[in-house]
């Protein structure tokens, strides 16, 4: 269990981005004892506490391609990273862990968003292009790691729990009467929805972009039953 969290500022909606980042990042420090780090570009920043499981000394996070032009900050497992590695390997690109957060780095710069289609595993993850000033995050199939978001007035929040979002200033701590409807009536919240208005949690098999302060969610991954041939399929 790992720990993200970051931000996408459309415009000059931050005044102290390391002060966000790091109170965001100290929310989460149960998640990861391992260690913490953050990377921050103009309008973007990116932050991870860190359980060490896969390559203990090369696997700290956030991390980078050779250029630094893609960084991820990432939470979970990915069962095929090795068999993924030795297929970028082979088309050239250059790998310097034995981590699977680098695997996703890579699959993303090989296939863009669709690379999702391609990961075995349970994943959160939030991935910073420089060069398009986009953010892409994504959840795995069935929602095993967790993953929240909220926007507006040009600034997006993620993390892997709300408490880290509600440490950012500003950030309205209202309850969304409709989710509270749910829990009395479902035991829990049905996603996106939250206890808290405004904050909503990224379904499971879905990916979020975020760029110009717009946040577009599709859904890369749709549970199909025994009788409509498969137990899950990507949507076409």
């Amino acid at each position: 269990m790992c720990g993200i969290a970051g931000f996408v500022a459309a415009r000059q909606a931050v005044d102290d981005p390391k002060s966000l980042l790091a109170t965001m990042v100290k929310a989460l420090g149960h998640r990861g004892p391992d260690g913490a780090g953050v990377h921050l570009d103009d309008g973007a920043g990116l932050g991870h506490t860190r359980l060490a499981i896969l390559d203990i000394a090369g696997g700290y996070q956030p991390m980078s391609n050779e250029d630094g032009s893609l960084w991820i900050t990432f939470n979970g497992e990915i069962f095929n990273h090795v068999e993924l590695r030795q297929e970028l390997l082979g088309k050239g690109h250059v790998l310097s862990t034995r981590s699977d957060t680098e695997v996703i780095l890579h699959l993303f710069e090989q296939e863009g968003e669709d690379c999702v289609r391609r990961l075995n595993g349970q994943w959160a993850f939030a991935i910073w292009n420089q060069h398009t000033r986009t953010a892409f995050l994504s959840r795995d199939r069935f929602g095993v790691r967790p993953l929240f978001y909220t926007s507006g007035e040009g600034l997006f929040l993620f993390a892997s729990e709300i408490k880290a979002i509600l440490a950012a200033p500003g950030v309205s701590r209202r309850p969304d009467l409709a989710a509270l409807d749910q829990i009395l009536t479902y035991w829990c919240t049905l996603p996106p929805r939250t206890m808290f208005e405004g904050i909503w949690e990224l379904p499971p098999g879905c990916s979020a972009t975020v760029k110009d302060g717009e946040v577009r969610v599709r859904r890369h991954w749709r549970l199909q039953y025994a009788g409509d041939g498969g137990y899950g399929k990507t949507p076409e």
